[in-house]
């Protein structure tokens, strides 16, 4: 009898450690899921964030600048409505976010590439940053429920992340991508008087770029023009070519730089870059002119945003001019005529925004207009 009660008892505590055990395993299993979801949680707050950082960015990027209209107050709204709407589009456990008023900040970073570089919100610099914190937490949207951890004392958590966005908008030349390519640079010098008038108000506007049917049209789209072509007599001072590659740029080189950008090979010539020196200026030799013989290829991409280079002066005639570039400026095309009276030779340009890559950030004075780089994540 005492045998089997020493059995039967045996028994229940190995049944009683059992069912301790399986409680215990059930309680892991249950962190183990509301562990895994909390994972989700922090995924999603985190890729929401991330979503609406590089969206609102791209809202730094001032087309109406072209049209003297920038205004970074107007660029700052516009970048909180994007980033609010996509924290709602990219929702978090089935639920978009709505942001705050302080979790949108629009500003400045001096040097992206510095992890250390402040982002500052004096109302006088540039914006080119976007900061987005989106909050899943009783204060602002809500905290997030568990599933099993309630039985441990749990039963909500909160949830919430950062992003920093950046367009680079200063550049002080450029150098080959990283990812390969060209760069979409014209080899035609423009005088940088001429263009700081232009964006003072004073040029023509006869041309509109009509961008859904791909065409430059006759009238006014509230974007000023110049000239490209050179309008003098040749004599320094004069608007014209530079070479960009070999010192000696034929037609044909023109033409493909026209086409295709300036290579990975034109710029071995100068070294791998363009770029300013400490003085802020960049020395290439050039040609008071452009000649008849690239129209087609600049007629070709009419429409197409390049960059060009701004010059101050101009030493020397002919085709031993060399320009001093001071500047880099996005253009398009809108008019090509090369043919006829020298009065009537023109080359329209309008201001007109571009994406490149390979640019080489300037962190002093303003050495571009118009030049963006791409997008990015940079905390």
């Amino acid at each position: 009898m005492r045998t089997r009660s020493r059995k039967l008892q045996r028994k229940g505590n190995i049944l009683a450690l059992t069912a301790c055990l399986m409680v215990m395993l059930i309680a892991f299993l249950a962190f183990a899921v509301d562990l895994g979801y909390m994972q989700v949680v922090r995924t999603e707050v985190q890729r929401a964030a991330d979503a609406s950082a590089i969206a609102a960015a791209w809202d730094l990027l001032d087309e109406e600048e072209a049209l003297g209209q920038g205004d970074p107050v107007k660029m700052a709204a516009n970048c909180r409505l994007t980033a609010a709407a996509y924290a709602n589009h990219n929702p978090i456990v089935g639920t978009g976010a709505n942001l705050a008023l302080d979790d949108v900040l629009v500003g400045h970073i001096e040097n992206p590439t510095d992890p250390t570089s402040p982002m500052v919100f004096d109302s006088s610099a540039n914006p080119n940053a976007v900061r987005v914190r989106i909050r899943r937490t009783a204060e602002q949207n809500g905290d997030v429920r568990l599933f099993f951890s309630r039985v441990l004392g749990v039963d909500r958590t909160s949830a919430q992340a950062e992003a920093t966005a950046v367009l680079l908008k200063n550049f002080r030349g450029f150098q080959t991508p990283s990812s390969g390519g060209n760069i979409e640079l014209l080899p035609f010098a423009l005088d940088v008087d001429t263009w700081n008038a232009l964006l003072a108000g004073c040029g023509s506007d006869n041309w509109t770029w009509d961008a859904e049917n791909g065409t430059a049209i006759r009238g006014a789209d509230g974007i000023l023009e110049v000239n490209l072509f050179p309008q003098g007599t040749g004599s320094p001072g004069n608007r014209g070519t530079v070479d960009i590659g070999s010192s000696n740029n034929s037609t044909a080189d023109i033409a493909r730089q026209i086409l295709d950008g300036i290579s990975p090979t034109d710029l071995a010539q100068h070294g791998g870059k363009l770029e300013f020196d400490d003085t802020g200026k960049l020395d290439l030799n050039g040609d008071t002119g452009i000649s008849a013989g690239v129209k087609d290829e600049l007629t070709s991409i009419i429409g197409e945003p390049r960059i060009i280079p701004l010059f101050d002066s101009v030493v020397g005639p002919g085709n031993n001019a060399q320009y001093s570039i001071v500047e880099f400026v996005g253009i398009r095309i809108l008019e090509v005529k090369l043919t006829g009276k020298m009065s009537c030779k023109r080359v329209i340009v309008q201001p007109a925004p571009i994406l490149v890559h390979g640019g080489i950030p300037n962190t002093g004075s303003v050495t571009s207009h118009f030049v963006y780089s791409p997008v990015w994540l940079v905390r």
